[in-house]
């Protein structure tokens, strides 16, 4: 399996949780959000603000997350020679390409950026930002479950856990 994948499996259920179901909770409740504010044009409400802290939080942890991952994975993988094929290369490459559309819209929320724009000008990037991150987590996803011997001239030696029925 991918890096990425034995992450997410490994230290059940912590990693899956932190990895995973926080970024991705927090995401879908930004683009949830933001669906409301596009139908409703109104910036005043419950849905904003929940918009605004869950991409204010989301970015500064995801953030955490990169640093901790490429400190304690993408180095020693790196420095090891440790990568099983370029499949693995792109789920972890792009799992960590997420903190960019995630810490930009930390930014937007803080007032970093687009600071003097008007509300639909700023939700305008917001929902680029969103959708590039669903497209970096989808793609890591998508490789991260691709078995990477399919893709790589390593032959895998170590076992998987897996018991075979004779």
């Amino acid at each position: 399996m991918t890096h990425y994948m034995g992450l997410l499996a490994s230290n059940q259920p912590w990693n899956l949780i932190i990895f995973m179901a926080i970024p991705v909770i927090l995401a879908e409740t930004i683009a949830i959000t933001e669906l409301y504010l596009l139908f409703t044009r109104n910036f005043n409400n419950k849905a904003k603000i929940i918009n605004k802290w869950a991409g204010v939080f989301v970015g500064i942890y995801f953030l955490g997350i990169f640093f901790y991952l490429l400190i304690n994975a993408v180095v020693p993988l790196t420095m090891g020679g440790q990568w099983r094929g370029f499949a693995d290369v792109i789920a972890v490459g792009f799992y960590l390409l997420g903190v960019v559309p995630l810490f930009g819209i930390t930014l937007l929320e803080l007032g970093v950026i687009n600071k003097n724009k008007s509300p639909e000008q700023k939700l305008k990037l917001h929902v680029i930002f969103v959708a590039i991150f669903l497209v970096v987590a989808h793609i890591a996803m998508i490789f991260g479950m691709v078995n990477p011997e399919i893709y790589s001239n390593k032959v895998m030696t170590a076992p998987m856990n897996m018991e075979v029925s004779k």
